[in-house]
């Protein structure tokens, strides 16, 4: 694994409201992912992961502490910059699939690329290798409302990691997936990651946790365990119950 940070997280806090309406979404956060690393977060609903994530791709800014991605300091970005990092290196799976339904799967893949200016040829045999590498090839001009909800989910897999993505972050990327399909997903993930990418996973299965390489576990907003990989990952279906 090279140990080039390619997230630095430093004494993050997000806080909602004011006076009796205030609520500490997450506090005094440190965390480092590093190139080619997968770090899960685990912890109950409402124990601030999807917060987390949202702060490391620059979607909500710290109340307090800094945020850095590939030594950029998030902080100190303009709404412009923030948007071409997002566009360029952050890939975001949501947990809603924020699929456009008047675009095609392809359409809806090559979005961000074609918005940072990548010629339509281009974007379009990415999305191709993109949406073949999550099991949907022949299916670039299909609408969403033509796809399952497990494929919908997987076009928004693929868009999330089209392209050259340094830093990936998933929420429940797997909700809607077969076991067979989501161990595809989760061998994607590491494969990115093996390639020189980092990745956040949020999920609150043990299964897809133990394809990490750390587990972190949130607590009231708090990391209170941190746990490493100590053997290879099992399939999907030797964990499941």
């Amino acid at each position: 694994m090279n140990h080039t940070p390619v997230l630095t997280m430093r004494r993050v806090g997000r806080t909602h409201g004011v006076g009796a309406q205030r609520v500490d979404a997450v506090g005094d956060i440190d965390l480092d992912i590093h190139a080619g690393e997968l770090v899960a977060v685990m912890g109950r609903s409402g124990s601030g992961k999807t917060t987390l994530l949202n702060l490391a791709g620059g979607l909500d800014e710290p109340t307090t502490g800094t945020v850095q991605v590939d030594g950029a300091h998030l902080g100190d970005m303009s709404k412009t910059g923030l948007a071409a990092l997002r566009r360029r290196s952050v890939g975001y799976v949501f947990q809603q699939f924020n699929l456009l339904p008047a675009l095609t799967a392809g359409e809806n893949v090559t979005l961000p690329l074609e918005l940072d200016g990548v010629s339509l040829r281009e974007a379009r045999r990415l999305a191709e290798v993109a949406l073949d590498e999550v099991g949907l090839a022949g299916k670039l001009d299909r609408y969403p409302d033509e796809l399952s909800g497990g494929e919908q989910q997987r076009v928004a897999i693929a868009r999330g990691l089209v392209g050259p993505r340094i830093l990936l972050l998933a929420d429940e990327p797997t909700g809607a997936l077969d076991e067979i399909t989501s161990e595809g997903i989760l061998r994607l993930l590491r494969d990115r990651c093996e390639a020189g990418a980092a990745a956040l996973l949020v999920t609150h299965e043990p299964a897809f946790a133990a394809w990490a390489d750390r587990v972190v576990r949130l607590r009231d907003g708090r990391i209170e365990i941190v746990s490493r990989r100590s053997a290879v990952p099992p399939t999907v279906a030797e964990v499941m119950p």
